[in-house]
């Protein structure tokens, strides 16, 4: 069973007692920093909301689907500063994977070894695939029933009748077409391949609304760019847990 744990973007699978979270973005305050805009950094609230779920869903393990930190190609003197104490705080508390995101530069020099450190093609626990979205998942990664990702911070924009605009993260429940699968990787059989992407966990990000009507060239990852998922049929849901229903009736 997966659950969205309500109010946070974070999902618990129950069966792998495993926390899921994607796209902190340690770091991101820095850049802002640079644009005239001072932030105090969200390290230690990300993670007194991360050990408070720990301790609510009694979790054994974490699992950060990529972007960890921010500044790409790069480095931040923030991020050299912040990661390594985070890491080895959440290492003392919990199991943690980290899939690597399109920013995870130097992130294996930032840990301690007690982190397992996964490639960009995903990696699985049991019949659950993980992958950050920038990249093709493994061939391995086809067995499973779920595949869950980040990278996209996908948003909703609400419209009032006067043009103000608002945006708020979501949840996006899907299906991988199947068939598609079979024949790019050239396999008979596939897992259910379930599709969860997961929204952001550093609210400071933007977002992606993904329901202003783009192409499918402008959609983040190869998954989505070349249709491998139906985004039309996509489900989306508020963090309250609110389905707001499929995106197909919510394109603006």
């Amino acid at each position: 069973m997966i659950r969205f744990l309500k109010n946070f973007p974070a999902l618990f699978i129950q069966e792998i007692k495993t926390i899921v979270i994607a796209d902190l973005h340690v770091g991101i305050e820095y850049e802002l920093y640079k644009s005239g805009i001072r932030i105090p950094s969200q390290v230690a609230e990300m993670k007194k909301n991360i050990f408070d779920l720990i301790k609510k869903t009694k979790a054994k393990r974490l699992v950060i689907l990529g972007d960890l930190k921010h500044d790409v190609p790069g480095i931040s003197y923030q991020e050299m500063k912040e990661i390594p104490g985070l890491m080895k705080d959440l290492s003392q508390k919990i199991k943690v994977d980290v899939c690597l995101g399109n920013h995870d530069t130097y992130i294996k020099k930032l840990s301690p070894e007690e982190i397992k450190i996964h490639g960009s093609e995903g990696f699985k626990i049991e019949r659950f695939g993980f992958i950050h979205g920038h990249a093709w998942p493994s061939k391995e990664l086809l067995s499973c029933d779920c595949l869950i990702t980040g990278h996209t911070h996908p948003v909703i924009q609400f419209t009032d009748k006067f043009g103000y605009r608002i945006i708020e993260p979501v949840w996006i429940k899907n299906k991988i077409d199947k068939e598609k699968i079979k024949q790019r990787y050239k396999v008979e059989t596939t897992g259910k391949m379930e599709f969860i992407i997961m929204p952001a966990f550093n609210r400071l990000l933007g977002g992606t609304p993904v329901n202003v009507k783009r192409n499918n060239d402008e959609l983040l990852g190869p998954l989505l760019k070349n249709n491998f998922v139906d985004m039309n049929e996509s489900e989306i849901y508020l963090l309250d847990g609110t389905y707001l229903g499929k995106l197909k009736n919510l394109v603006d």
